[in-house]
């Protein structure tokens, strides 16, 4: 009796483990939120690893990352300029992990025939965002090519003195130009630069394409990934102000630190946000 009462125990603690994951993405779904991880966080590491890695951390998309060894049984590496053949080969690379690819970058064509290569390759992969950080030179170019092939530009901030390093930047960048133009908010490189990321979406209100999601140690150019909700990114004041702005896209884990294990923590971290979005 006492064994079989254990055993029930076991079970109902098992049962609400995997409730509460189910829970979670059900309200992911209903506000439009896709929680991955930029492959980069695995870039020691092939795609086809990086892909069982999003799958222990508890994540279903993916942005890979121009230069990773794509591993799997498939020579090469990620590159938006492979041919049709190792497209394919990617294509069911990502299906047989069950893994949805749904950006690319952060990558920065030349002049119209790269740029062009590079949608007709989002095109063909099913990719929604394209993360980059655009010349000014090709800015009328992203515009028409993003109006035609109806796919996402997002421009990507790394820290200061970067280009695109504050969101007046960005604004600048998408005047006037196509509604398929908008901002890959990478919360930690504002941090980074002394930006507080919730004032930082308040100005980019509408044009927030996806995340580089984050949380630093410190507010300095020298901080490193810690574990989401530990830190000073203010992550809970983020997806505030990111449901109150209706928004929908990606939210990618992009820990560039623990390189060599990083699984735990971003798992941590998952499960951290998870249960603030469950409070939302």
């Amino acid at each position: 009796m006492i064994s079989m009462r254990k055993s029930l125990l076991a079970l109902t603690m098992l049962a609400f483990t995997y409730v509460l994951p189910a829970a979670a993405q059900q309200k992911e779904a209903k506000l439009g939120w896709k929680l991955g991880a930029q492959a980069y966080s695995f870039r020691l590491f092939t795609l086809a690893e990086a892909l069982d890695k999003l799958d222990s951390c508890g994540l279903q998309y993916v942005e890979c990352f121009p230069g990773q060894t794509i591993g799997g049984g498939i020579e090469g590496k990620m590159d938006y300029k492979m041919d049709a053949a190792r497209q394919a080969q990617v294509l069911n690379l990502l299906k047989s992990k069950k893994k949805t690819l749904w950006a690319f970058g952060v990558v920065v064509p030349s002049g119209e025939q790269d740029w062009r290569q590079l949608f007709e390759f989002a095109k063909k992969m099913g990719i929604q965002i394209i993360t980059s950080e655009p010349r000014n030179q090709d800015l009328d170019i992203v515009s028409k090519l993003c109006d035609e092939y109806k796919i996402k530009v997002a421009f990507h901030d790394h820290p200061r003195p970067s280009h695109y390093w504050h969101p007046d930047s960005v604004l600048n960048a998408v005047e006037g130009r196509s509604q398929y133009m908008g901002a890959c908010a990478d919360i930690g490189h504002w941090v980074r630069s002394g930006l507080d990321p919730v004032e930082c979406l308040q100005k980019l209100n509408g044009r927030v394409f996806s995340l580089h999601f984050k949380d630093l140690n410190e507010k300095s150019p020298k901080a490193h990934d810690v574990i989401w909700t530990t830190g000073v990114s203010n992550i809970e004041g983020v997806l505030k102000e990111l449901k109150k702005q209706k928004f929908k896209g990606l939210f990618s884990a992009e820990y560039e630190y623990n390189w060599t294990n990083s699984v735990p923590d971003i798992t941590a971290g998952v499960k951290n946000v998870r249960a603030l979005i469950e409070k939302l």
